[in-house]
């Protein structure tokens, strides 16, 4: 089984500053930091665009229940290929299989505001724990999202 998430960002912006930042590895760098990383590598090329976002976390707040499955800080690897402007297929895991996150990104625009718009599926495949770890990961995407959604507006209103 997996848990769905579904989140909106919303920027006072049009849709192509959006997506420039989201194209920016300063931009990047300033989320993975602003969420905890111990460590972060952003590389962004390609065409279609493709982010990469590989970044250590600190295991300082998991929950008792998930700590018996983790030893040391967790490893993340995050991309996301860009088909256009305004989509992208996202792609998040813990190397060694223990959780998938997979989804994607739209960005939309109505009269000056961009909706970045994501959905993931949360995929933790561990008998009788997994669900809960699903929506601890859930809990934590969303603290995450705010914490992006603020590093966003104070790099687009500069």
């Amino acid at each position: 089984m997996a848990t769905t998430l579904q989140h909106e960002l919303v920027y006072d912006a049009r849709v192509s500053e959006v997506s420039a930042m989201l194209a920016d590895p300063s931009f990047r760098e300033k989320v993975a930091d602003a969420q905890g990383a111990l460590r972060r590598r952003v590389t962004i090329g390609g065409a279609p665009r493709e982010v990469r976002i590989d970044r250590v976390q600190p295991t300082v707040d998991i929950p008792s229940f998930a700590k018996r499955m983790v030893t040391g800080d967790i490893a993340v690897r995050h991309n996301e290929v860009w088909s256009s402007d305004r989509v992208a297929v996202v792609d998040i895991t813990v190397p060694g299989g223990m959780t998938t996150l997979r989804g994607n990104i739209s960005l939309s625009e109505t009269d000056g505001r961009t909706t970045e718009s994501v959905r993931l599926n949360i995929k933790v495949p561990v008998p009788m724990v997994g669900t809960k770890i699903e929506e601890y990961i859930e809990q934590m995407m969303l603290k995450a999202f705010d914490l992006e959604q603020a590093v966003g507006a104070a790099y687009l209103s500069r």
